[in-house]
Order: structure tokens, then C-alpha cells, then sequence
């Protein structure tokens, strides 16, 4: 943008006009969404399961917030592209279709794309283009369908429990398994979707995610291959978080395991998986080095 067009960008954001601009949007978004997000806090974002979705919807208006100054840098006033609004139509026949449906991922998938629209509509379909990481992000938000979470836990919860027997036999511990059921001493445990499950792994698969944009690192294939190796290191984080359940009910009761000390936990989880990213990472960049070395003296 050339510096001409500052000074205009510049009134666009202050002021009378710029509040009364941007008043209905606002209103609009109140009307639609205030309902469906006090059901999110109050349902299902009340679960272990998805407690991940306020989480990732505030990380991702601050990613919004700290690239405000490239949006605005690109940012095309008085323009409406066909793009914006095709969008926009499309958000609010899924909210229409999700709201009097009663389809929780069409109601949080049209709040994405009708808040995409909005800033297409406003500035310009290259500060979408700028800001496309933070609505990418917002969709591990979305609820999955509850047939496809079921279809594709059960197998991943089959091998955190089987993995999780062995480590346990190896060290000698009196534990037996029957399918997600592990038997432990006089105690049974079931693995069950919060320790092993899909949504896990998507939670996790968001983390590492949000690590990269972070840190920005200009190598693709270390971005690439970390991306990749989120999904083993969500499986030992899974495994780590099941260990250390069945040792807090063997050691201390059933009680301690289903009580303060199993959300820790979840704790526990989130720190070890961040502890693997982090440890990848350093080793994808020393190898990377090693590389660039090696090229440099050939």
C-alpha cells in the first residue's frame, strides 16, 4: 500500500464513523452468537473433552491481534469482493441450517467463516490472506460428529491400553488388560475417550501448531516433519497420562484416581506433549544444522 492511502486508513480507525461502520457487525454477531456461545460454556465446553474450545478461540483472536498491524498494512477499504460475500451467504445458511437443526458443528464452523467474511468484506481478501493461520486454527474448535469421534477412538484407545499394560508389566506391576479395561491390583481402570481419544490428539495436533506459528521457523521440511511428529508424540502424551492414572489408583485408591489428582492428569498430558514438541524441535534443529554443516564443507 502506498503511503498516499495512509492518511485514509488511518481516519478509517478512528472515530465517530469508524465505531458506527463497525456497530452493526458487532450487533449482528451478538444476535447470532451470544445464544449459541452460552450454550458452548455452559455444555459441552464444560467437558474434558472439548475444554480445549475457549482455549483455542482466545489464542486465536490474539493471533488475530498480533498480526493487526500486517492486516491493516494490506488492508483495501470500500471494497466488497464477490469472494466476501459468497462467504458470508454460505456462513449464514450453515448457522441457519445448524442453529434449527441442533448441529453444533455447522453453528461453530458458520461463526468462522462468517467472521472471515466479515474481514474480507471490510478490508480486502489479502488481509484474509494474511490473517489465514488464526481461522485455520479456529477449526480443531469445531466438534466433531459423535459417529466419527466413536469409529476412530476406539482403535486409539485400544493401543494406549496395550501399550500402556506392557510398560506397566515391564516394571513389574500386577496389571492385566481386557480390551480398554485394565485391571491393576484389586482395581479396574477404563481408558476411556478423554485419555485416548480423537479429540486428544486434535487438542494436541492445535498445540504443536500454534508452537510453530510462534516460532516461525523458515524451514519447511522442520515444519513439516514436526507437524508430522505431533501425532506420535500426542500417543506417548496419551500413554504417559494413562501410566500415571493407573499408578495414582494403585498406589493411593480408586478415589485419588477420580478425584483432584485425575486432573492433574491432564496435566500432566499437556506438559509432557509440550516437553516432546519442544525436545523435536531442538533436535530437528540440530540435525538441520548438521545438515546446512555438512552441505557448506562439500
Amino acid at each position: 500500500m502506498n503511503t498516499s492511502t495512509r492518511p485514509n486508513l488511518v481516519s478509517k480507525l478512528q472515530g465517530r464513523d469508524f465505531l458506527l461502520e463497525w456497530l452493526p457487525v458487532v450487533v449482528g454477531f451478538a444476535v447470532l452468537y451470544v445464544p449459541s456461545f452460552y450454550n458452548l460454556f455452559t455444555g459441552i465446553w464444560m467437558t474434558e473433552e472439548q475444554a480445549h474450545g475457549p482455549i483455542i478461540l482466545l489464542l486465536a483472536f490474539w493471533l488475530i491481534w498480533r498480526q493487526r498491524e500486517q492486516i491493516l498494512a494490506v488492508a483495501q477499504f470500500n471494497r466488497a469482493p464477490l469472494f466476501g460475500w459468497l462467504l458470508f451467504v454460505a456462513g449464514l445458511l450453515i448457522y441457519i441450517a445448524g442453529r434449527s437443526q441442533q448441529i453444533l458443528a455447522f453453528e461453530i464452523g458458520s461463526f468462522v467463516m462468517l467472521t472471515a467474511a466479515i474481514l474480507v468484506l471490510k478490508l480486502g481478501t489479502e488481509a484474509l490472506r494474511v490473517a489465514w493461520f488464526p481461522f485455520f486454527f479456529m477449526l480443531f474448535m469445531i466438534p466433531l460428529p459423535s459417529s466419527v469421534v466413536s469409529a476412530l477412538t476406539l482403535p486409539m484407545k485400544m493401543a494406549v491400553s496395550y501399550v500402556c499394560e506392557h510398560i506397566l508389566f515391564w516394571f513389574g506391576y500386577p496389571i492385566a488388560r481386557t480390551g480398554v479395561i485394565l485391571q491393576i491390583g484389586q482395581y479396574q481402570l477404563l481408558v476411556a475417550d478423554a485419555c485416548a481419544g480423537l479429540q486428544t490428539l486434535l487438542t494436541l495436533e492445535a498445540l504443536g501448531l500454534f508452537y510453530l506459528n510462534l516460532v516461525r521457523h523458515t524451514s519447511a521440511i522442520r515444519n513439516i516433519g514436526l507437524a508430522i511428529l505431533i501425532i506420535p508424540i500426542s500417543f506417548t502424551a496419551n500413554v504417559t497420562r494413562v501410566v500415571t492414572l493407573t499408578l495414582v489408583t494403585y498406589y493411593f485408591g480408586d478415589a485419588a484416581g477420580q478425584g483432584f489428582l485425575h486432573g492433574f492428569a491432564g496435566m500432566v498430558l499437556f506438559i509432557s506433549a509440550l516437553v516432546l514438541i519442544l525436545s523435536l524441535d531442538s533436535l530437528l534443529q540440530w540435525l538441520a544444522r548438521l545438515w546446512h554443516a555438512r552441505k557448506v564443507a562439500s
